[in-house]
């Protein structure tokens, strides 16, 4: 496999960034998240994190060096993590479960799968157009199929914060699995959660992501979204993948997976945190610290190895 990479997420003009996000790669076969903590909930950049890690983990054991069945993947995977959610609000006696939106992607044999819950979208572009992105299980979107709101209204009308479905409400989630997409050259995949996505229309999301490179474009596309939303901005978060296939064989910014060994994986989702990051979290009293995530994700692979039609409001 031949593809670039690029991640970015910005903490907006909240007071903790609940947003998650990261990839996993081994010789054959790619997995992108993005996870978005509910704000109208307690704890939901916890649940985001265990979302994450849950998932990952599941990926970094069955991916030997693909996955067998990549949409009983998807499903199995997000199911478990919504468990657990509700599994670590049981062991900490918490009033409420934490919640958060998820989207994934798994990308082998230039096959890419994806699933989602909630409104933190995917987007599939190819020269400068989007070919398909995820339709968002919110209360809003239901009104505009109905016809009951104009479209128009998607950024404005009262209820565009109310969800239907996420990981750790009540009832177990609705894992919305897409079709089977065969990537060309060149093809982008983006991740991202409604900080971007709710601030910058979907044409300028595609034209900056086809005249520059993802390393440029998720940059200033985060920039623009913030600095339009000011003081309001939500958290913001992208995870553009650009596959290469064949093409651009002497451009460095590629990886290659051809010379790694099956069973060896790479992974950001449980990289540790920066100096700059951990500074960042010691100054946000409301945020868990390491060592309560850690142990959260101890739990988490012990549980693994070891083995919603409910409307929300999001924030």
């Amino acid at each position: 496999m031949r593809f670039s990479v690029y991640q970015e997420s910005h903490i907006g003009g909240r007071k903790v960034n609940q947003d998650r996000m990261g990839y996993s790669f081994t010789r054959d076969a790619i997995l992108l998240l993005l996870a978005d903590g509910m704000g109208g909930h307690i704890m939901g950049e916890m649940a985001a994190a265990i979302a994450m890690q849950t998932i990952g983990s599941l990926f970094q054991q069955q991916a030997q060096p693909m996955i067998g069945r990549p949409e009983r993947f998807m499903e199995d995977s997000f199911l478990l993590a919504h468990q657990e959610i509700h599994r670590y609000r049981q062991m900490n006696g918490l009033p409420e479960t934490p919640r958060t939106t998820i989207v994934a992607c798994l990308i082998q044999n230039g096959q890419a799968y994806w699933a989602h819950c909630g409104d933190s979208r995917l987007y599939w572009m190819r020269n400068g157009q989007i070919l398909l992105r995820t339709k968002d299980h919110s209360r809003i979107e239901t009104l505009i199929a109905q016809g009951k709101v104009d479209p128009a209204e998607r950024h404005t009308h009262p209820d565009r914060n109310k969800l239907f479905n996420c990981l750790g409400a009540p009832n177990a989630p609705i894992v919305e699995l897409s079709r089977r997409a065969t990537l060309q050259p060149g093809d982008v995949i983006m991740l991202c959660s409604d900080g971007l996505w709710a601030v910058l229309p979907d044409h300028m999301l595609a034209q900056r992501l086809h005249d520059h490179t993802i390393v440029r474009a998720v940059p200033e596309l985060i920039r623009s979204a913030t600095d339009i939303a000011g003081k309001q901005s939500d958290n913001v978060t992208a995870l553009a993948m650009m596959w290469e296939g064949d093409d651009n064989i002497d451009d460095t910014s590629i990886i290659s997976t051809n010379t790694l060994p099956i069973g060896s994986v790479t992974t950001t989702i449980q990289a540790p945190m920066t100096p700059e990051a951990e500074t960042a979290a010691a100054a946000e009293a409301d945020i868990f610290d390491d060592a309560e995530i850690e142990k959260a994700i101890a739990e988490i692979r012990s549980a693994i190895h070891k083995s919603s039609r409910i409307t929300t409001t999001k924030s």
